[in-house]
């Protein structure tokens, strides 16, 4: 996988690019939080735009990062709880066996009692009708205490697996309860962000949240710039590898084409089978057919999603298994560069990977962007160049 970006200070890239309807609904909470250390306040006290956007989007960055902590301790608590209902079933089940073992135990004792079962000794012989009824008494005492000694160590047995299993289902029921702690924990921290962010946003007049979405305006036309840009160099690669192939079909051997042949070869992202095309288009048949949803944080569909639970949903489309969080599915599958991202590619965003978008094609991706927008189309640098943390094409 490729290398990671050198880390920047926290709270140093815009959140993402919001048509003006969104720029509004996500200014409306600026107020606040807007006395921060370092910031240049207007002259009458007021923020200026620059840094009520930067902390909205702030905001709103950390909120997803926080709900990618609730995707996962939702996850592991999901797993852990299981295990657990194994275990105590488990322990039920081995519970059950030790009091079998235990009335088994009962049994023979008080066989033996009615029995005066014991070591064979000459008592026993002078009681005996007849040589062959002292013979049947040794062999019923012999085969009881065989039995019986079978019976102890079952019970020894079942009671020490009994004991380990309890133990372990008191360790996991301890592991469990933290988990829960973490999720409430993430999902208080969202919520905190949302509302924050919501707040500092009501504060804007109409002029200011104007301004704003000019700036939004301005951000998207820049996006869409190196979008297009994008698109030029693929297309330009992908007539490059077709004239080489058809070079190297026809026989052709100049020192030029074999030349520029290996300098584009060298440049190529691992080649994308028909069977990887054929699941991405199944995969983005499956996310185009969301757009317009709501992001919803911590959703996986399908009547709202985020942004990993709209990847996830739409690899499980074509058939494969992406794990939960932008954390795990950065690693389910082969990192390619930017220039080289083919359809169904996975882009992920920022130093702390708490963004990811299906590619389309054209510098272009569906994503889910954050609480208060729908599923849409974007271009991949909606939030600048500098925010693509890499692609990664699923395994």
């Amino acid at each position: 996988m490729a290398s990671h970006r050198k880390s920047r200070i926290p709270g140093t890239r815009v959140a993402g690019i919001r048509t003006p309807a969104l720029a509004t609904a996500a200014l409306t909470s600026v107020a606040l939080l807007s006395q921060t250390a370092g910031a240049t306040p207007s002259d009458d006290g007021r923020p200026s735009l620059e840094e009520v956007e930067k902390k909205v989007d702030d905001l709103y960055r950390q909120a997803e990062s926080a709900t990618e902590k609730y995707n996962a301790a939702k996850e592991k608590t999901a797993k852990q709880r299981k295990q657990v209902d194994t275990l105590l079933d488990d322990v039920a089940e081995r519970t059950q066996k030790l009091n079998e073992a235990r009335e088994e135990l009962g049994s023979f004792a008080a066989a033996q009692y009615r029995t005066g079962a014991g070591v064979p000794d000459t008592a026993t012989f002078l009681l005996a009708d007849t040589p062959q009824d002292f013979f049947d008494r040794s062999q019923l005492m012999e085969r009881m205490t065989g039995r019986q000694k079978e019976a102890v160590d079952d019970y020894v047995t079942q009671q020490s697996e009994t004991m380990k299993k309890r133990q372990e289902a008191t360790e996991s029921l301890e592991t469990l309860t933290e988990s829960q702690g973490d999720l409430k924990t993430a999902k208080a921290t969202v919520q905190k962000k949302l509302t924050d962010a919501r707040e500092l946003m009501s504060k804007l007049t109409a002029e200011e949240k104007a301004r704003l979405a000019a700036i939004e305006k301005k951000k998207q036309k820049e996006a869409a710039r190196k979008a297009a840009e994008l698109a030029r160099q693929q297309a330009e690669q992908q007539r490059a590898q077709e004239e080489a192939a058809a070079a190297q079909q026809d026989g052709g051997t100049s020192g030029s084409t074999s030349g520029s042949s290996g300098s584009s070869g060298s440049a190529t992202s691992p080649s994308t089978d028909s069977s990887y095309t054929t699941k991405a288009e199944k995969a983005l048949t499956f996310a185009r057919a969301q757009i317009g949803k709501p992001y919803v944080w911590g959703a996986t569909g399908p009547g709202s999603y985020d942004c990993s639970g709209l990847t996830q949903a739409a690899w499980k489309a074509a058939g494969v298994t992406l794990p939960r969080t932008t954390y795990d599915q950065v690693n389910a599958g082969t990192t390619v560069p930017v220039s080289q991202a083919q359809p169904g590619d996975l882009v992920f965003f920022y130093d702390d990977v708490t963004h990811v978008g299906i590619y389309i094609g054209n510098g272009m991706m569906i994503h889910a962007p954050k609480p208060g927008t729908y599923v849409r189309e974007e271009s991949i640098y909606y939030d600048g160049e500098s925010s693509i943390h890499s692609v990664v094409r699923p395994a």
